[in-house]
């Protein structure tokens, strides 16, 4: 279900900011991509953000959800087995068929070493199956946890749950994105692409939620928060 139409670059060779990834990956689909698909989706984010989703979603100095959910692998994984561990940062993603979350995910594989240096794990979590994200981490080489979130029931915690709206479902449809086989379920429904960094109590210390489903935050700005807080032992 990956988007293959668009040429991208090999994620272990692009060592580019992810802010010039993600624009190469908008610029590709204004030139591809029919006008009228591009208005559907920018009508269905501008419509995203007067909801106000984004700003009711999990922010600084909550105290973040905690979950167990399989892997890519089938195996179950604790947020509270992580923290207990270090710093936790998080990743919401909407799948393996969207380009800008595989660019994410690149990225984010890349700057692994680092926030693993840092004291901190990564875990990124989508609604898609086990199976789904067990192709995706095949494919693109990941080497942290996708964690398949049955029905957005832990996004719809952290409060960024919403529901593809009929007249983008139908271009969904007609680009062959099926989300419920990829999901598993027939909902329709997605989390916005969000990102957060848990200190070891569970605190959100960093926190980026946006419908605009093509920014995402840099990898090298979530290290730096990492280093800024850093605990103090």
């Amino acid at each position: 279900m990956k988007w293959r139409s668009l040429q991208e670059s090999s994620p272990e060779t692009d060592a580019r900011p992810l802010r010039e990834i993600l624009l190469e990956r908008k610029q590709l689909m204004a030139k591809y991509v029919p006008a009228e698909t591009q208005a559907v989706h920018a009508r269905a984010i501008q419509e995203l953000e007067q909801t106000g989703v984004a700003a009711g979603a999990s922010s600084i100095g909550d105290r973040a959800p905690t979950f167990e959910l399989n892997d890519q692998h089938g195996k179950l994984v604790s947020s509270v087995d992580l923290l207990a561990k270090g710093r936790l940062v998080i990743s919401f993603i909407r799948g393996r068929w969207d380009p800008f979350c595989c660019g994410q995910m690149e990225a984010m594989n890349q700057a692994l070493p680092q926030i693993v240096g840092a004291d901190a794990s990564f875990v990124a979590i989508s609604p898609q199956t086990v199976q789904q994200s067990f192709f995706m981490a095949d494919q693109h080489k990941l080497r942290f946890p996708l964690l398949s979130d049955s029905r957005n029931a832990v996004a719809r915690q952290f409060g960024l749950v919403y529901r593809v709206p009929d007249y983008q479902e139908a271009i969904y449809r007609r680009a062959l994105i099926n989300l419920p086989f990829i999901n598993g379920e027939d909902s329709w429904e997605l989390p916005i692409p969000a990102t957060y960094i848990l200190d070891r109590d569970g605190i959100v210390v960093f926190a980026s939620a946006n419908p605009y489903y093509t920014e995402r935050p840099e990898p090298a700005e979530l290290l730096q928060r990492l280093r800024e807080n850093s605990p103090r032992w």
